[in-house]
């Protein structure tokens, strides 16, 4: 377990890093001193260029790829997701990768998982989450199986929950072990990115779902 790390300079892997929460994980680690590697399909859509950020082109469904890139790091940070359009039709995006991170880790001897789920798969939250697991039912029972495949490892994984999310510079927030913060709507993605990097930093919350929301 990594605990107590946050003066030390970590390696750290991120997954989605050309998407809005994966963007704000890779600022917001560099700007923290760390070393980060970003995996990601389409490594020109990343304008950013730091002495400390590495681009790996590379498939998250990729085993070996993946496994190749991962020796050295301390922890991998999944801020994966689908395109709009997948989250209203069924996919295994998520689980399939959840199950190829899994088995890289394994291989690369890296036990720290960090990733972003949702707060909807919480239960209650009246009508207006009720409407939204309608809505995006697909990309929730993908998230359920992921979700599943990390927890079945003997890893130190977080799953963190979030609300919806928003463009906005704040990087605080609230957290709670197993259930939604109350009052919990909406908060920024930075937020989400700063959680992450803090539980990896602190080593909190492992083995723990945490539901988060704007402080």
């Amino acid at each position: 377990m990594l605990s107590g790390l946050a003066c030390m300079t970590l390696r750290l892997l991120v997954l989605g890093a050309t998407g809005k929460t994966g963007t704000h994980i890779l600022d917001l680690a560099l700007a923290r001193g760390h070393q980060v590697t970003a995996f990601v399909r389409s490594p020109q859509k990343i304008v950013r260029r730091h002495p400390a950020l590495s681009i790996v082109q590379g498939d998250p469904m990729q085993v070996n790829a993946l496994a190749q890139a991962l020796p050295g790091h301390h922890a991998v940070l999944s801020a994966l997701g689908p395109s709009g359009r997948e989250a209203f039709q069924p996919n295994s995006l998520l689980a399939e990768c959840a199950a190829s991170t899994v088995a890289a880790m394994e291989r690369a001897s890296v036990t720290r998982l960090a990733m972003v789920s949702a707060a909807l798969l919480f239960p209650g939250g009246g009508l207006r989450f009720a409407l939204f697991r309608r809505l995006i039912r697909h990309h929730l029972r993908d998230l359920v199986a992921a979700e599943a495949v990390i927890r079945a490892t003997p890893f130190d994984w977080t799953l963190a929950r979030p609300p919806r999310l928003v463009e906005a510079p704040e990087e605080t927030y609230r957290s709670e072990r197993e259930a939604l913060p109350t009052g919990a709507w909406s908060m920024s993605f930075r937020a989400v990115g700063a959680f992450l990097l803090d539980c990896i930093e602190q080593g909190a919350h492992t083995r723990e779902v945490v539901g988060l929301a704007r402080r």
